[in-house]
């Protein structure tokens, strides 16, 4: 299948020491139904400045020989999978997070493989690059666990999106509906949300009105999917625990990138940090549009 004219790539991370070939998959797949070039990255980390020692020059080389035949690996992977898909690939030198976000600019959207690391080695761990891309990255980016990691999704697939009325939640369920499209899935919206524990509430009155806040914008946002079903869910308790609770059964589960600031966990945001870590499905992570969350 050819790409549409002007379509962006969906880029995907491409890692040759601990490969994911299930973000490959999900990769391609979404390339393929989206019409989509898809574009293989591996970032290879430059040699120390100022430190040159006998056979490091090889030893990068040899690195870089790494890369390119995890791409060719990869790429095979994906013309297996769809013989007329258009794919590139290119080894690019630098930082793999400033790499990917780089490629994020001019991409539909970044895939990435979870490593399974704790919330604090994905934070410090300079080969780590889930949470620095999804916190930075101009573009949504989607973490692929391993199928390990993974629970069986339901049929006909669902599509989870966490909504708060935020503008950050607002991108998230645009996209939601456009993924729910491409998949022909159902869209559940979950509004999670916690009374206030030592100020005085109408906790019915406030729960019925994030219902009609809600309606509204599954209202709004799926005005241009007439066709995509809808289940609504205003619930109780932590968003990060209710969004994993119904990611088990989930094709994909999205939310919005909600913080700010330079600290990379802040501008991530807490539910989306939450979520990466524990969610039973691949997630994406969705940038409010320039200057607005």
């Amino acid at each position: 299948m050819a790409p549409a004219p002007d379509r962006r790539p969906v880029v995907a991370g491409v890692d040759s020491v601990l490969p994911n070939p299930a973000a490959l998959v999900w990769a391609a797949d979404e390339a393929h139904r989206r019409e989509a070039p898809l574009c293989l990255v591996h970032a290879l980390a430059p040699p120390p400045r100022g430190r040159h020692h006998p056979g490091a020059e090889a030893h990068h080389q040899s690195l870089r020989e790494q890369g390119r035949q995890a791409l060719e690996r990869g790429a095979a992977l994906a013309h297996e999978r769809y013989p007329d898909l258009e794919v590139s690939s290119s080894v690019e030198e630098g930082p793999p997070a400033l790499v990917l976000c780089r490629q994020a600019a001019h991409a539909e959207t970044v895939v990435l493989g979870s490593r399974g690391l704790s919330r604090a080695a994905q934070v410090v761990s300079a080969g780590s690059v889930t949470v620095p891309v999804s916190a930075q990255a101009s573009c949504p980016v989607v973490v692929v666990r391993e199928p390990e990691q993974s629970a069986r999704p339901q049929q006909p697939p669902l599509v989870v999106v966490g909504v708060d009325g935020s503008l950050p939640s607002a991108a998230a369920l645009e996209y939601a509906y456009e993924a729910a499209a491409l998949r022909g899935a159902v869209l559940r919206a979950v509004w999670a949300w916690r009374p206030p524990r030592f100020v005085p509430t109408d906790e019915e009155s406030a729960e019925d009105e994030r219902r009609r806040r809600l309606a509204q914008s599954l209202a709004v946002s799926g005005a241009g999917f007439p066709g995509v079903g809808t289940e609504q869910e205003v619930v109780r308790g932590h968003p990060v625990e209710e969004l994993v609770r119904v990611s088990g059964r989930a094709a994909l589960l999205v939310v919005g990138r909600r913080g700010r600031g330079g600290f990379t966990g802040m501008r991530l945001g807490s539910v989306a940090h939450g979520v990466l870590r524990h969610a039973q499905c691949p997630v994406a992570v969705v940038p409010a549009p320039e200057g607005e969350g």
